[in-house]
């Protein structure tokens, strides 16, 4: 029989329970105390402590999985689909190895958006310092050129990146049903310019600095009596405080701060830089969207205006209830439609 170890942190606490219980009533204090400390543990966290290292590979080759010829994931020695419960009982592990082979993914369909489409990786801000967070589209050769058509791509919200539309469909269907790589190949072949937006690509992140305790400049001049309580009083809030760590993150992942991207760090302020900076100066006479998801919503940042029924001269601003794109009134207070051939 297997005990984990999260079991046997927690078998002298439900003894302790046990015993208390069994006493009279002076002993309520102390079960009020055990109470407490039993509402403080954090099974979960506790349960990390059973997990096998979240050590992964960083490659397709390295999961033993590749993509056939049909564009479908496949285990390279079974032949079979993306098995996502690799390990019973560990839905955490689990996870943090599906996100470990999405990371892998993203890169992949950023090549192939460069090699299979021809796309070019274009660094965003355009004025970036070499030392500043950066972000990137793809465009065409000819996006900003094409004097006829354009066609820009926006993906959703989550985890997708450029080129994709759901990592759920490249992981469990196919490279056609989750990647934009079919539109892109078609706007192509029917003469588009093509633009690939990257909304969620806001920020990059590092691993956190250490902080350091710094002692007051005084404490020489402190009895020696004093200095001594108060390196105990340190030492025991550091042995507290990594007794804690040691259970809040058992597996030692390292803590990470988040640079933002300069105007990009959102996905509509990247719609509104991609419109500023490349969109607006493109030759073609037609721009055409797609969107998906949150992409709508971005979209709608990009200078969208809606004319509506007002009393209030004809493009003055009228208030909303939606969070949408800028009103201003149509210069009427009826709705006007084109019936035939009159308005009505």
């Amino acid at each position: 029989m297997s005990i984990s170890l999260s079991s046997l942190i927690l078998l002298p606490i439900w003894i302790s329970m046990a015993q208390i219980l069994q006493g009279g009533p002076d002993e309520k204090e102390k079960t009020t105390a055990l109470k407490d400390l039993l509402s403080r543990i954090d099974l979960d966290e506790l349960m990390k402590k059973d997990e096998p290292p979240l050590d992964f590979p960083d490659t397709l080759e390295g999961f033993e999985y590749a993509f056939n010829e049909k564009g479908q994931l496949r285990h390279i020695k079974t032949g079979e689909p993306f098995v996502f419960n690799y390990r019973e009982d560990l839905h955490r592990w689990n996870q943090k190895r599906y996100e470990a082979l999405g990371e892998i993914i993203t890169k992949y369909v950023y090549e192939l958006l460069e090699k299979d489409c021809n796309l070019k990786k274009i660094s965003i801000p355009v004025d970036a310092t070499e030392s500043e967070p950066k972000s990137f589209i793809f465009m065409s050769a000819d996006a900003l050129t094409n004097p006829q058509k354009l066609m820009v791509l926006i993906h959703g919200s989550g985890v997708v990146r450029a080129g994709q539309w759901a990592r759920r469909l490249i992981i469990n269907e196919d490279l056609d049903s989750g990647t934009q790589i079919p539109f892109i190949k078609r706007a192509m072949d029917e003469g588009y310019g093509v633009i690939v937006l990257n909304p969620n690509e806001n920020y990059i992140e590092v691993e956190k600095p250490k902080t350091h305790v710094q002692s007051s400049s005084d404490s020489s001049e402190e009895p020696a009596e004093k200095r001594e309580r108060k390196d105990k009083v340190s030492k025991e809030i550091k042995k507290r405080r990594d007794f804690y760590e040691k259970y809040r993150n058992p597996q030692r992942e390292k803590e990470t701060m988040q640079l933002y991207i300069r105007e990009n760090g959102s996905p509509e302020e990247h719609a509104v830089y991609v419109w500023d900076h490349f969109i607006t100066q493109s030759a073609a006479e037609n721009v055409f969207f797609v969107a998906h998801s949150y992409g709508g919503l971005a979209f709608v940042e990009l200078n969208c205006c809606n004319w509506v029924s007002s009393s209030e001269p004809l493009d003055t601003s009228v208030e909303s209830m939606l969070p949408d794109c800028p009103r201003v009134s149509a210069g009427h207070s009826k709705r006007k439609c084109f019936g035939g051939e009159n308005w009505k």
